[in-house]
């Protein structure tokens, strides 16, 4: 099952999820604002994507005050920003397949950045659609190995819902449908087990490969994209395996 969470492996290997914790805050914020304001109310029990955007925020140790304001925002119990849901297509150096998904409270500002990571890093811009239907939604679940055996994790994940656990290198991995994802990450916590990471991703049917200066330049255009404020999630096809870490 190699292949599919390229892009946060290789965040893992950079140590950038560490020093993005801040901003893998805001974005699990948004998400959950968003959810509270258009998924059906502040309620959790009602509303299933606010059930899996809290889910993820516990899943990163986000204290509890903060997923509370954040819903509050979203219900207009607190003062917020508005933000708008946008999803754009393009390709990347190779013609790998990126989606980029952001909520921003300007759309002209968000366009205008993300073409602008598109074309100075090789990539350009597609159409709707263009490549959104080589995606489906997972849960991906990361357990360092020092963590938990293969047989009991098997046993915790596939009694909660999982789909598959994989052996990673230095960590199993765990894949699920979005809908079991809270399950999943509840089993754990009461198993005791602490995820490296856990979110709800796009994962892509088809991998593509690439090696040296393409390599590079699809990775500066990947942490390009991801760097912009109004980035929410960032999906690619890209096979990261054998891929060098750019500088």
């Amino acid at each position: 099952m190699s292949g599919h969470s390229k892009w946060a492996t290789i965040k893992h290997k950079k140590g950038a999820l560490d020093a993005k914790r801040g901003k893998i805050f805001t974005r699990l914020i948004k998400e959950i604002t968003i959810a509270a304001k258009t998924g059906g109310g502040g309620d959790p029990d009602g509303n299933p994507r606010l059930r899996t955007a809290i889910a993820a925020a516990k899943a990163e140790n986000m204290p509890a005050d903060n997923i509370k304001r954040a819903i509050q925002r979203g219900t207009g119990e607190l003062e917020g920003v508005s933000y708008e849901e946008i999803t754009y297509e393009g390709y990347g150096p190779g013609g790998v397949a990126i989606i980029v998904e952001v909520l921003t409270d300007n759309k002209n500002r968000a366009v205008s950045e993300v073409r602008h990571a598109f074309s100075k890093n090789g990539g350009n811009m597609g159409a709707e659609g263009a490549v959104s239907w080589m995606f489906t939604k997972k849960g991906v679940v990361t357990i360092a190995k020092s963590a938990a055996n293969e047989d009991k994790l098997t046993e915790i994940v596939l009694e909660a819902g999982a789909e598959d656990l994989s052996d990673e290198g230095e960590n199993w991995e765990i894949l699920c449908d979005p809908k079991d994802f809270e399950a999943v990450t509840e089993a754990l916590k009461a198993a005791k087990i602490t995820p490296e990471h856990a979110e709800v991703t796009k994962i892509a049917s088809t991998y593509t490969k690439l090696e040296g200066a393409q390599a590079n330049a699809m990775i500066r255009l990947l942490e390009a994209i991801e760097d912009l404020d109004d980035t929410q999630n960032v999906y690619s096809n890209f096979d990261m395996d054998e891929a060098p870490v750019a500088s």
